[in-house]
């Protein structure tokens, strides 16, 4: 009897369609290979993701270092793009962002290109906040292994200073065209701070840490948005 009716349907359906029942047969067909494709290229992206963050995740992570004193790192910094260390100097408190040269500036310097020295030059954001003063004094310096120079100088107010963000105001002269004199009473300055090279160690081990535990998290969370799309396309699994 289910057979009659079904029979039945079809003829109907049939007669009110003329010779068109081919077609939905023909787009199923087409439709069930895009999908068979669609989901091997998903499998093949997925196991190329896993595999990679498999790899990251056993780097082996860097001898521990300590911030030299009187550095201490910020809670919670190796999460965020907020500052890394602070201290206080006399009434004043001192923060400091670190990034590497090539987030800078994008696109490398030539041959030293995704290199690992590309971690031995670091750019520091130091802010030296004083009480009651609406502005703080903002230094950008190029961190290496044996050396720090300072490539700006700028008063910033303490909204604009708590992160990395364009001055809104006059960001000072260019330093390379003051005095020598001034020059140095500056680096003295920075110096007698604690900003000096011998933040770097600790910092280039920080920054290799962070770079991996970014980069893990992201094959993750790129596989963890292709499966569960997947997973949304087909909720019976079908």
């Amino acid at each position: 009897m289910w057979r009659r009716a079904a029979t039945a349907a079809t003829a109907a359906v049939s007669g009110a369609i003329g010779r068109r029942p081919c077609l939905p047969m023909s787009f199923s067909a087409g439709a069930m290979k895009s999908i068979s494709a669609s989901s091997a290229v998903n499998s093949m992206l997925l196991r190329s993701l896993k595999e990679h963050y498999l790899e990251v995740s056993r780097m082996t992570p860097p001898p521990k270092v300590n911030p030299p004193s009187p550095f201490t790192v910020m809670k919670g910094s190796m999460g965020t793009d907020g500052p890394v260390l602070s201290r206080t100097f006399n009434d004043e408190d001192i923060t400091i962002y670190v990034t590497r040269l090539a987030t800078i500036l994008p696109g490398g310097t030539g041959e030293d290109e995704g290199t690992d020295d590309d971690i031995n030059q670091l750019f520091l954001h130091v802010s030296v906040w004083k009480p009651q003063q609406y502005d703080s004094l903002h230094f950008l310096c190029g961190l290496y292994p044996d050396a720090v120079g300072i490539h700006s100088v700028s008063l910033r107010s303490n909204s604009e200073a708590s992160g990395l963000v364009v001055a809104s105001k006059y960001s000072g002269p260019v330093f390379e065209e003051l005095s020598e004199k001034v020059r140095d009473r500056l680096h003295s300055y920075i110096d007698e701070r604690g900003i000096n090279e011998s933040l770097f160690p600790f910092l280039q081990a920080w920054l290799y840490v962070k770079d991996h535990r970014n980069l893990a998290r992201w094959f993750k969370s790129v596989g963890t948005f292709i499966s569960q799309e997947k997973s949304l396309k087909n909720p019976s699994g079908s």
